[in-house]
């Protein structure tokens, strides 16, 4: 049993020092706007080492409530750019992402938000991906998405 264990943990420890995870890699917390009282209690992304944990974002029109018109393919559009301008107000770009979870109002309308989805990855490297229905999201959204992408240290 020990001969088993050891190469395991030396895995472990040796993927935590090659990925930059473990006790030396701090997070920094990256928020769109300074903090106050009216404030989600999010941040919009998190560093750590070199990979970036961006909040989920929703469809809906930059600094406000309200949600792009239209349903489906103009919210997953809108998503998609709140995911496009955070990462490129820090100089990244959606070839950064690695992972994306997509979180849909109703399962059925995956087909119309992976048309949408594909045209932002034109050269068809896609990030590895997980979507799934659920009971509901906020603002009454159609979609959510939320991201990690991987970054230059």
């Amino acid at each position: 049993m020990k001969k088993v264990l050891f190469p395991v943990a030396a895995l472990a420890l040796l993927s935590c020092v090659v990925f930059g995870v473990g006790q030396a890699a701090a997070a920094e917390y990256l928020n769109a706007a300074p903090l106050n009282e009216k404030s989600y209690p999010i941040s919009e992304a998190v560093r750590v080492g070199n990979l970036v944990y961006l909040s989920g974002k929703l469809g809906n029109m930059p600094g406000t409530p309200t949600l792009a018109a239209g349903g489906i393919k103009p919210e997953a559009r809108q998503a998609m750019e709140n995911i496009k301008a955070v990462l490129e107000k820090h100089a990244w770009s959606l070839k950064n992402l690695v992972k994306c979870t997509i979180f849909l109002a109703d399962a059925g309308e995956l087909t119309q938000f992976n048309e949408v989805y594909k045209t932002y990855f034109p050269d068809f490297n896609y990030p590895a991906r997980s979507a799934v229905g659920v009971g509901g999201l906020a603002l009454g959204a159609r979609v959510e998405v939320e991201c990690i992408a991987a970054v230059d240290k």
